[in-house]
């Protein structure tokens, strides 16, 4: 059933549907699951997407020397959703959390999962790297202490801000790391983050397809 209503969806979106529209309508006929209207509110595109999105994607060794801005709380939640099981490869080949999350809260894990990050980013050795986290988050300033103690001790060149609304800064750079959709049509650069400092830990997701074809 979920194959089908793929399909479907997929059909609509080519056709230039709104996905709220296309993805209410299959949903309401396939009787999906919330993990299922989830998995596909996160993960399908239509092709004109994936293509634009293949145009901007940047390779790890295309980061160096670029000044990257970094939607802080998206790279956090993706690499913590990889190391849970509960990250996907979607059809722009952009990695996203399937975890349904509220605001973020500081764990025991939050210092080891973003010195995977700050680790990765010392790796590829950006120009400088901007990062930016929700300031209404109630631990965003516990986070944004860690971020900087993390990129001082490796010698990152960057900054770490806490604004209103990371997607609106976000959008002014050429080169962000983010899955974020509405960042992304806006930018002409684009590098998934959380899905690199993953593959150094060995942490792979589990794609779209694989999931498709095991129905």
């Amino acid at each position: 059933m979920l194959v089908e209503a793929y399909r479907d969806l997929k059909y609509l979106l080519n056709r230039g549907y709104r996905k709220s529209v296309a993805l209410n309508f299959v949903a309401n006929h396939y009787l999906l699951s919330r993990e299922e209207r989830h998995l596909l509110a996160r993960c399908v595109f239509p092709d004109s997407w994936i293509e634009e999105v293949k145009r901007k994607l940047l390779r790890p060794r295309e980061v160096r020397g670029r000044v990257l801005a970094i939607d802080g709380f998206n790279a956090l939640i993706t690499l913590e959703s990889l190391r849970e099981g509960r990250a996907i490869l979607c059809e722009d080949l952009l990695v996203r959390d399937l975890a349904y999350r509220g605001k973020y809260r500081p764990h025991s894990e939050t210092e080891r999962n973003l010195a995977l990050i700050v680790s990765a980013l010392a790796e590829l050795s950006p120009q400088k790297a901007v990062f930016f986290y929700g300031k209404n988050n109630p631990g965003s300033g516990v986070v944004k202490a860690i971020t900087e103690r993390l990129l001082e001790e490796l010698g990152v060149p960057a900054e770490v801000r806490l604004v209103k609304s990371p997607d609106y800064e976000l959008k002014a750079f050429e080169s962000v790391a983010t899955a974020d959709v509405g960042v992304i049509e806006k930018v002409n650069h684009v590098f998934d983050l959380a899905r690199y400092a993953g593959e150094k830990a060995r942490l792979g997701p589990v794609s779209l397809k694989e999931i498709l074809g095991k129905l």
